[in-house]
Formats: C-alpha cells, structure tokens, sequence
C-alpha cells in the first residue's frame, strides 16, 4: 500500500473540528500513512504539520506521500505521549488530532502479527525498536496475568480457560505464530461461525496489541496535559476504535470540561461521538468502528485573557 491508496477515516468530519481554515501548526500525533496530514496541507496552503509515528515503515510511507509538501510538513519517529519532552515550537498550534486506528498497511501485512486472519510471527509491535512481542507475552506472563489481559483488554468471557491452556501448551511448545494462536482461540471458545459475531481471536489479538504497545497507558495523562502546554483556542480531535479507548477518551475530555473544582478548561465540540456515514462504511469496512470526539482549549490559569 503507498499513502495515496490509505484512506483516512472520517476525513471530512476532521478538517471542520480542527478548523484546519486557521493558519498555523496541526500536530498529527499519529501520522500513520499521512492521509489525514496530507487532508490538511491540501486544505489549507498555510497550515504546517508536524507528525508523529512510532511505525517507521509508516513513517517512509507518510514521507513520500507528503513530499508534494515537504517545506510545511516535518516528521518524527516518536510516541505522541513524549510530545512534552520534544523540543518544539508549540506557541501557533492550533489542531491536535490523534487517529488510534490501526492502517490496512499494518493489518495486511503478516509480517507484523497484527491479524488472526493472515499466518505469521506474533510480533505486534507499532515500535520495533523495542524488545517485547505478543509471543513474549504469552510465554512470560504468569496465568493470572494473562487472563487478566484477555478479560480487561479483549473483554473475552472464556479469558481464564484460554490463559489456562496457554500456560498449558507453553511446557511443552512455544506459541509464536498467529495462526498457532487463532486455532487455539478456537478450540478453547469453541468458536462456530456466525454472521455478525466477532471472533473470540479478534478480542484475544486486540487486548495483546494493546498490552504490547501501551496504548491505553498515558492517554487520558496525555491529553490532560495537551490542555495545558497548547495554545488557548486549539482543537483537539481524538478517533478511537475501541470502546475501552473511547471511554478514556470521553471521561477525560468530560472531566477537562466539567472540573469539580476550578474553570472548565475545555469546551466540547461533539456531544456525542461522530461516527462513520453508510457511505463510508461501505466504502471503507475498517472505519466501521471509528468514534470521534473533538474539544476546544479555553482560556485558563496563567494564559486567560
């Protein structure tokens, strides 16, 4: 896949909450293939983007797909949770958007680990400079921890037979490949096809996805702290895919907005999450599950006018 192919979820739904018409700088903390950066350099011929990723192959995507705007666009290969420690010029931000979705181009490729329907290694890792793998996990993690990630992360019902027959099968093999991992799944769930039921593998690759890579780690942190370093006046635009990261989002900006003590430090743009027309839903399959809230910074502490 190349960045011209990616199609970003509810593009257009975006560009109005970041009200990317205002000049100035729109960080993309999660830049993946640069569809939604490119969305905003398109817009608006005086808007920079500066993009984070922690997927380098994404990141060479992104690169060659935004090279058309390379004198408005820088690009780092970085966690958007370190956005504070980055020595960046934040003083004319006026977007933040986060897309916590995972691209087709991770998905399709079984290299990466990251889909029960393709065979190979269970990697799943975003950053592969880092050590940990999903097949680390499943053959260190003690039973109770293990089940305890299939039932917070995956909201799996049979989560402590699997995590049993994992420490199970791990005396004798070890369990390393997707497809060792769905058959599994597959036995323990007693899994029989069935239109509109979700594969028992899908919870099961999702919460070691999570695990692996920390993606509820810090986000609700991390947004509490973007309120408090960017610019009055900027948008904040968060798309989740999972309901245990759209609560985190939803409570975070909730309680940003609504404080029991002090000024509300936000306002909220969407009262309700925004979701995918059918339009794109058919156009898109993947978008199916996307939420998008969207908040506004107001003035507060040492910056109120």
């Amino acid at each position: 896949m190349t960045g011209r192919d990616h199609i970003p979820v509810l593009r257009a739904e975006i560009l109005s909450l970041l009200d990317v018409s205002r000049d100035g700088t729109y960080l993309d903390g999660t830049v993946g293939l640069g569809g939604h950066a490119a969305s905003i350099l398109e817009s608006n011929p005086r808007a920079r983007v500066v993009g984070l990723d922690l997927d380098e192959q994404a990141l060479l995507v992104a690169s060659e797909r935004l090279r058309p705007y390379a004198d408005r666009v820088k690009l780092f290969q970085a966690d958007f949770r370190t956005l504070p420690e980055l020595d960046l010029d934040l003083s004319d931000v006026r977007g933040l958007l986060l897309d916590l979705g995972m691209s087709s181009f991770q998905l399709d490729d079984p290299a990466r680990g990251f889909s029960h329907s393709l065979d190979g290694p269970l990697d799943m890792r975003m950053d592969r400079r880092q050590k940990q793998t999903a097949a680390a996990i499943l053959e260190k993690y003690s039973e109770p921890k293990l089940s305890h990630l299939f039932w917070e992360y995956g909201e799996l019902k049979q989560a402590a037979k699997l995590a049993r027959a994992i420490a199970s099968l791990r005396r004798t093999q070890k369990v390393e490949s997707t497809a060792q991992l769905r058959v599994l799944v597959e036995e323990v769930c007693r899994w029989i096809p069935q239109k509109g039921k979700i594969h028992p593998a899908a919870k099961v690759f999702q919460a070691l996805r999570i695990e692996v890579n920390r993606e509820l780690e810090g986000l609700g942190e991390f947004l509490e702290e973007a309120v408090r370093i960017l610019p009055v006046g900027t948008n904040l635009a968060v798309v989740s895919f999972h309901s245990l990261e759209d609560r985190v989002v939803k409570r975070t900006f909730g309680r940003l907005a609504r404080p029991e003590d002090g000024p509300p430090l936000l306002d909220l743009l969407t009262k309700k999450p925004v979701v995918p027309t059918e339009a794109e839903e058919a156009r898109n399959p993947r978008s199916r599950s996307a939420k998008l809230r969207a908040a506004k910074i107001r003035p507060h502490g040492p910056q109120e006018i």
